[in-house]
């Protein structure tokens, strides 16, 4: 652990971007205290407050690597748990427009970790850092702060059915999610109303978990089938521990996938690749189909506010929430949780102000491609002002050539996996491989 130079911080939300907040934290506040509404489980299931968890979740590449820096050995824990690792573009198919994109060894590894499982894995190593304390079923209630409001000082919260105040506290942060209440917080202190941005596709999906075998996909280790303009299903299948698929479809702008096994086989046979239904037929079931809905994706500006609580910081999910479909967001939050951990071994003075700037650089490039492709869809809520036809017709003829061309096709998974930027697509060489 590194030198502490703060006394206590305030973590609201156990989910994984409290407790990689959590984490970065540890190296410099004397005590660190994580506090969660659910009941916390023992083994690898999904909760309440992660309604989310039983879902198909992927983590990017560019989200493993930063984790495995935070805890060294994760990914090789989780392996050996049971998650496999794979090869994303020579071991998957990724269909985009319809069409599958070119296969190859890209050195981009993914891991098919359930969330449960993951998030299973950091609780325990946080859990076990000596000076963060983990308190479950302990809902936070309000804000505590300076009698001018200026400072957030602590938290009050219920626990066990009693009201409790955690006070004297050098910094709290919010990670609790799409369901925090920060701007209703600040809006009760007087603080200006935060500018939401938001892009509304209406998504739909439901989840089920299956037996894997090893024949099935030809060994491969999952397909994406992405929706696109004139088709607005998807569908996903990723193998994940304990030999099983995570098997999703979705709908978007009010098409809801049904949850019953012949509807759902139905389906998934109308998608431009039959792997989902393939495996939906021949694969025996391991529990109970899930449904979640997701109106939007939002951002929340805090980094635009002229005025800001010292003491105070909010991340996560509670700061922007990706549309789930691009498995965007926890990756987002590990970035977040390093660059909170590299500001607060700098000294805290202005910390909202650097923490939120940074952030939304980070933030900046999965919410453009988020929009860039969201918005592609006529029937998509969001602003189209700052799109550009010129680069957009250029990435179709890039997508398309993809399809011929593995080193394009790496080069758009890098993308999409957060290791590089969108501007890596338009550099000389890749531009020289796409046709005019």
């Amino acid at each position: 652990m590194g030198t502490s130079i703060h006394g206590r911080a305030v973590v609201i939300g156990a989910s994984l971007a409290g407790l990689l907040t959590a984490r970065a934290l540890h190296e410099t506040f004397e005590e660190v205290v994580l506090l969660d509404r659910d009941t916390l489980p023992e083994r690898s299931e999904p909760r309440r407050g992660v309604p989310q968890g039983g879902h198909v979740h992927g983590l990017l590449t560019r989200g493993m690597r930063e984790m495995d820096e935070m805890f060294e050995g994760l990914s090789a824990e989780l392996i050996g748990l049971g998650a496999p690792a794979f090869d994303v573009q020579d071991e998957m198919h990724w269909w985009v427009d319809g069409r599958p994109l070119a296969t190859g060894p890209s050195g981009l590894i993914g891991l098919g970790a359930g969330r449960p499982l993951l998030e299973l894995a950091i609780r325990r190593r946080v859990a076990a850092l000596p000076n963060v304390e983990i308190r479950p079923e302990a809902a936070v209630t309000e804000l505590v702060t300076t009698p001018d409001g200026g400072r957030v000082v602590g938290v009050r919260a219920v626990a066990a059915g009693e009201e409790i105040t955690i006070g004297d506290a050098d910094v709290v942060v919010d990670a609790s999610g799409r369901g925090s209440r920060t701007r209703h917080w600040l809006g009760r202190l007087g603080y200006p109303e935060v500018e939401e941005q938001r892009i509304e596709t209406q998504v739909t999906y439901v989840t089920r978990r299956y037996r894997r075998t090893p024949d099935q996909l030809d060994g491969r280790y999952g397909t994406a089938v992405a929706a696109y303009p004139g088709r607005t299903r998807g569908g996903f299948a990723l193998a994940q521990e304990d030999d099983a698929w995570a098997l999703n479809i979705s709908g978007l702008f009010g098409e809801v996938p049904p949850m019953d096994h012949d509807g759902m086989v139905a389906w998934a046979a109308e998608l431009d690749c039959q792997d989902v239904a393939t495996l939906l037929r021949t694969s025996a079931p391991l529990g109970d189909p899930v449904k979640m809905r997701y109106p939007a994706s939002t951002r929340w500006r805090y980094d635009r506010m002229s005025r800001f609580p010292a003491g105070f910081l909010v991340t996560g999910d509670a700061m922007c929430s990706f549309n789930p479909v691009y498995g965007q967001g926890m990756t987002v939050a590990a970035l977040e949780a390093t660059i909170l951990g590299r500001l607060l071994k700098d000294g805290s003075e202005d910390m909202a102000d650097r923490f939120f700037t940074e952030s939304a650089a980070v933030i900046d490039v999965p919410w453009t491609t988020v929009a860039a492709n969201d918005l592609r869809f006529p029937d998509t809520v969001g602003d189209r002002s700052a799109l550009d036809p010129e680069p957009g017709a250029y990435l179709d003829r890039l997508r398309t050539a993809a399809v011929a061309d593995p080193v394009l096709a790496g080069a758009f998974l890098r993308v999409v996996q957060l290791m590089d930027t969108p501007a890596a697509l338009f550099e000389p060489d890749i531009a020289a491989r796409v046709p005019a």
